[in-house]
């Protein structure tokens, strides 16, 4: 069910996410009453580095456009999860997207305004104008819009699983595409990509237990937070009060100062996660917090000391839930659609520093920092609840406002 609605939300929200993007997932499987984790992130192109930006004098990396991409991850995700959890087929989930992208849907009316608000730089591209821009401007409220080429894309899935995507044609217009506009990828680097299984990290907060994904998502940043946090009787302060709002956001201040160093591609790094979302760590960081005065500057924390998203879930009839998360970051991505392929590629190459020596610097063949962070609860080892927030940056935040 969840891959079914991920692909169908990929067509009638294309600025948000679809086969060109991203995901992660936690899977409650209640028969073995177990959480599992799954990283299904794309990593850079095997011939990009940092030198590429230098020799255009550029200090990080931009926004759009083909030096932002890294591989899609979205496809190999569904085949993991279908192939670990599901019941049913490509062909089943897929139909009724497939069914959508032919006959056309009704656009709605916030999905428009966002849709139009990228016209000028879809523009200028002439196959994401010819995919989003029917009739040379972006579809009007109500109007019913199809997309063939989406569909032909999905039904290559059905035909040849994941490997339609990653070995197949798909991947062979996609590289062509690549190499004649300016981009770095390679046959090799869909050869080569694959989905995670990790084990979800996990930090009470007042008898609740929380997961997130571990980094490269950026789910620690609201253990982190929650830890903080713990420390204060916010039950005590009003909902939204100034004290309960300042406490929130300086928090978030040192949280985030730890995840633009600590947050990077677990297999290409050394990461102190554990230590970073422990209670012992949270109480040093939480006495850098003064009560009456907003701090200017937060720095991260020494560990030795002792882009527009969408969230799903979905629990069936025997309790089995998934908290999912899927996107292209940006909207519209990269604002690149490859070919007549009917999707836009993420910009997800955007999230890398360009520092050398960064924990999250660009390197060939390695994720970058994901916004994206799905979550779940669960207490005296039941599942309580499966949920998530879209927001980029703000997901953190949201959250530990949850």
């Amino acid at each position: 069910a969840a891959v079914a609605v991920n692909a169908v939300l990929g067509l009638v929200e294309p600025h948000m996410n679809g086969v060109g993007g991203d995901l992660f997932a936690i899977v409650w499987n209640a028969e073995a009453e177990e959480l599992y984790g799954l990283n299904a992130t794309g990593r850079a192109p095997y011939e990009i580095n940092r030198a590429v930006f230098a020799r255009q004098n550029l200090k990080r990396v931009p926004g759009t456009g083909p030096l932002t991409w890294t591989v899609p991850g979205a496809v190999d995700g569904w085949d993991q999860l279908l192939r670990r959890f599901g019941t049913m087929s490509f062909a089943e989930v897929l139909a009724p997207a497939i069914a959508y992208a032919r006959d056309g849907f009704p656009v709605s009316e916030i999905i428009q305004g966002q849709w139009a608000a990228s016209e000028a730089s879809l523009a200028e591209w002439p196959t994401s104008a010819a995919t989003y821009l029917p009739n040379d401007r972006p579809p009007e409220v109500g109007e019913v819009f199809r997309n063939l080429g989406l569909a032909l894309t999905y039904e290559a899935i059905v035909q040849g699983g994941r490997d339609a995507f990653y070995r197949g044609q798909i991947a062979r217009k996609i590289v062509a595409f690549s190499e004649s506009n300016g981009g770095y990828f390679t046959m090799r680097d869909f050869e080569d990509h694959n989905s995670v299984w990790v084990k979800p990290v996990t930090s009470n907060y007042r008898g609740y237990d929380i997961w997130e994904m571990p980094p490269n998502s950026s789910g620690i940043v609201a253990l982190m937070m929650l830890n903080i946090l713990e420390g204060y009787d916010l039950a005590s302060m009003r909902h939204n009060s100034a004290e309960t709002i300042h406490l929130i956001t300086e928090a978030k201040k040192l949280a985030f100062a730890d995840r633009d160093r600590y947050v990077a591609d677990a297999e290409a790094n050394v990461l102190p996660t554990a230590q970073l979302i422990s209670k012992e760590y949270a109480e040093r960081r939480r006495a850098l917090i003064d009560r009456s005065r907003a701090s200017e500057v937060m720095r991260a924390g020494d560990v030795t000391e002792n882009a527009e998203t969408v969230y799903l879930t979905v629990v069936d009839k025997d309790r089995n839930a998934i908290s999912l998360i899927e996107s292209i970051f940006g909207g519209f991505g990269s604002k690149v659609v490859p070919a007549d392929l009917g999707f836009a590629l993420q910009n997800r190459g955007s999230g890398f520093s360009l520092e050398p020596g960064h924990l999250n610097s660009l390197e060939p063949h390695k994720r970058s920092l994901h916004t994206n962070m799905p979550a779940f609860v669960t207490k005296d080892g039941k599942p309580w609840m499966s949920f998530g927030v879209m927001g980029g940056a703000m997901q953190p935040q949201g959250h530990t406002q949850v």
